[in-house]
């Protein structure tokens, strides 16, 4: 197959790391793969040394001349055969370039979180227009755009995110001493993560007000302490916080080592990779039962979901892994299992690979 990857948005990010692993896998399968970015972002750094073809692309906005250009005399000159666009102004892009130009190139879009709320109906209608099938990395995107945009079900298909276990290796053996040092912590502490930029951390901060019966160390990693949302100021005296503030992704898995579970409160995950990471590296985790999380969490059996604004369900898991060893271990186990069963990078590759070749023959 001759595929085309474009995506304004190429910085660090899971979607960046997402395409990147995506476009190198066809590619290692024998596939042309073409990858059209601005030159100066990470992804199209990530592609040099690899079999995938970039392209710079600007990407200024989504009637700009020049990126359609660029794009339509790729799709011509190198006959590709399906066009894969990640973002707002590409998708754009890659429906103008299909619909006044080269109608016979299939486009397909991928959405990988909630729509926004300006995304309404005229959006959906203009999108599957545009488009021969719109990829849905969750569930729970999927039927957020079927509600807020209007897509019908039949033109979206689920495509689940994945991880490679690459990423993992220079850190499953590493010894985390540097960092207990760094904030002064003992190996008998209860060590909560949360691994994620602004979303709705105080939640966890309000129910850890419920908990007084122990104490806990919450690390809040990809945020500042600024950026916390709380009336007065009102963390709980019991528990300990850091914030570690923005960091590399590679610098944030170190962090998992120190994690006894990790919570992540957030209603707009797409499909997350910090919850993949923590059941990957056998943390349990806990998390709110919206969007894609339930995807990846089987409630009770690999992780626990709870409400949204439910302080009470989030405090009593919490209690229950920390008080209950043999839940916590099944639990670590059966979370790893799954997403090694489920949720790799070649898994995803292969479910692209199937895709894009049955959307050719259609």
């Amino acid at each position: 197959m001759r595929i085309l990857f474009l995506t304004y948005q190429g910085f660090i990010a899971g979607s960046t790391f997402s395409t990147f692993y995506l476009a190198r896998g066809l590619a290692e399968k024998g596939h042309e793969v073409y990858v059209g970015c601005k030159s100066d972002e990470l992804l199209f750094e990530l592609l040099q040394d690899t079999k995938v073809k970039t392209v710079p692309i600007p990407f200024k906005h989504r009637l700009e001349w020049e990126s359609i250009k660029i794009v339509k005399n790729l799709v011509r000159e190198k006959d590709i055969e399906i066009i894969n666009a990640q973002a707002s102004i590409d998708r754009y892009i890659s429906m103008i370039v299909k619909k006044f130009f080269i109608p016979e190139v299939k486009v397909v879009h991928t959405r990988r979180q909630r729509p926004s709320i300006d995304s309404g109906k005229l959006h959906g209608w203009i999108y599957k227009w545009g488009t021969d099938k719109i990829v849905a990395v969750s569930e729970g995107v999927k039927q957020e755009a079927v509600r807020r945009m209007g897509i019908p079900e039949e033109h979206l298909k689920v495509i689940h995110n994945g991880t490679p276990q690459e990423k993992y290796e220079d850190v499953i053996g590493k010894n985390p001493q540097g960092l207990r040092q760094k904030y002064n912590l003992k190996s008998e502490d209860k060590i909560i993560g949360c691994v994620s930029r602004h979303k709705k951390q105080e939640q966890l901060i309000q129910a850890l007000q419920k908990i007084k019966d122990f104490k806990t160390t919450v690390i809040f990693v990809g945020i500042a302490r600024d950026e916390i949302e709380l009336k007065d100021r009102a963390f709980p005296q019991t528990h300990n916080f850091i914030f570690t503030g923005r960091i590399p992704p590679h610098k944030a898995l170190e962090y998992y080592k120190l994690f006894d579970i990790q919570v992540l409160p957030s209603i707009t995950e797409g499909l997350s990779q910090t919850l993949l990471e923590s059941m990957y590296m056998e943390v349990p985790v806990i998390a709110t039962d919206a969007m894609g999380n339930p995807d990846l969490v089987v409630h009770k059996e690999t992780g626990y979901l709870f409400q949204d604004e439910n302080l009470e369900e989030m405090a009593q898991y919490i209690r229950t892994l920390f008080q209950d060893k043999k839940i916590y271990k099944k639990m670590a186990q059966k979370a790893k299992k799954r997403v090694l069963k489920h949720f790799t990078i070649e898994t995803v590759i292969d479910n692209y690979e199937k895709f894009f070749q049955e959307l050719i023959k259609s």
